[in-house]
């Protein structure tokens, strides 16, 4: 008797074409493929991966991020009938950079490829990718949308395209990684390799690869292979403006050699965010209001904390996300951590203060008090896992 296979294995095919049993030995090649809300990108991508590495063994990791479309059962349902394609379904985590470290340490091969769902990447570069690693030429091969014959003007609005050449610079200059397209989601490891870089990396965020190359010890050998980056054909992008801050405090993090981690710099920029409204909300009700300061100071901090608690919700912890009835406790508590760190910074600064005359030390010191305490007491009370 056939045994079945395991519950949280699957395997993708078209359910009308050929069944394939699942793969004798271990493959030459893992893809790993981050979805969330891809159902109608699945049977595409896994035909035009089976078509694009004819002759070479492989199994494919789809690493879903519990999607409400119903991608995991569409992959289980094609994946009664090939024995080379697996899922895992992720409940409680969100994130693209977590899902593919995961995809990556559960890969069989030794040698790991990292492909979107969204038919963007030109999945024909495989097997040129997997030579250059095969035959010790690289350690890494990135596929670039900019170096020689790339291009990424078929798959990026001119927002885009001007965004991400930005922020190759920026990184560049700031991280030396000396690459083409430290922002490239398409790229292929050895798993050796990613098994002594991926303690270090950080799994929320988008740009893997920058935290990759950002994290790799001396001597990592890299390639790059241009390629074509083509529009997105089915579903939406999952990009947004966001994204950009997810970058900053990733690129922060790793310029402060991992000691911070960059959702406090998110955490940290958001107070900033909120310092303004405070002092906005604060001008606008003593100006337009006949208010007693104190009662336009209590107004203005209750605003900035709403605002800050909305922009953390969004941001900071947008893995963590909360909704409905839970957004609104999360609110509450987030007041009651707020007024608790508020008490924390007086006395902190007033210490200081005593010690030191210099009040803007004591400023300092108050302040960066606050905020190391909200953070880590809202992390665990308001956005607690």
């Amino acid at each position: 008797m056939t045994p079945r296979p395991r519950p949280d294995t699957f395997s993708t095919t078209d359910v009308r074409g050929p069944t394939h049993d699942a793969p004798v030995g271990r493959p030459r090649l893992s893809i790993v493929v981050p979805t969330y809300c891809e159902a109608e990108n699945v049977a595409p991508t896994i035909t035009a991966i089976d078509a694009a590495l004819t002759g070479i063994s492989w199994e494919i990791i789809f690493v879903d991020d519990d999607s409400p479309d119903g991608t995991v059962e569409t992959v289980r349902s094609f994946g009664e009938h090939d024995g080379r394609v697996r899922v895992i379904r992720r409940i409680g985590r969100r994130g693209l950079a977590g899902a593919v470290i995961e995809g990556m340490l559960a890969s069989a091969a030794d040698t790991v490829a990292v492909i979107d769902a969204d038919l963007q990447h030109d999945e024909k570069l495989l097997p040129k990718m997997l030579e250059n690693i095969e035959a010790d030429q690289a350690d890494l091969v990135i596929a670039t949308r900019y170096a020689q014959s790339g291009a990424a003007d078929a798959g990026f609005s001119k927002l885009r395209q001007n965004a991400s050449t930005f922020a190759t610079r920026l990184t560049n200059l700031l991280l030396r990684t000396n690459v083409s397209d430290p922002m490239s989601g398409f790229f292929m490891i050895r798993r050796d390799a990613i098994d002594k870089i991926a303690p270090n990396l950080t799994t929320g965020g988008f740009k893997l690869l920058l935290d990759i190359l950002a994290s790799a010890p001396a001597g990592l050998k890299i390639a790059e292979v241009p390629y074509q980056f083509r529009p997105r054909q089915l579903g939406k992008s999952k990009l947004d403006a966001l994204v950009i801050a997810d970058f900053l405090g990733l690129l922060l993090s790793k310029l402060s050699g991992n000691s911070i981690s960059p959702r406090f710099f998110l955490f940290a920029f958001v107070g900033a965010t909120g310092l303004v409204v405070h002092l906005a909300t604060l001008r606008a009700a003593l100006t337009t209001t006949h208010i007693p300061f104190n009662a336009a100071q209590l107004a203005a901090a209750f605003v900035a904390m709403t605002s800050n608690f909305f922009l953390n919700n969004a941001l900071t912890f947008r893995d963590r996300r909360l909704t409905g009835i839970g957004a609104f406790k999360g609110l509450l508590s987030f007041y009651l951590v707020c007024s608790v760190g508020t008490l924390a910074n007086v006395g902190v600064a007033e210490l200081i203060y005593l010690r030191d005359a210099s009040w803007w030390r004591a400023g300092i010191a108050g302040a960066l008090m606050a905020a190391v305490f909200n953070y880590a007491v809202s992390s665990m009370l308001t956005w607690r896992k």
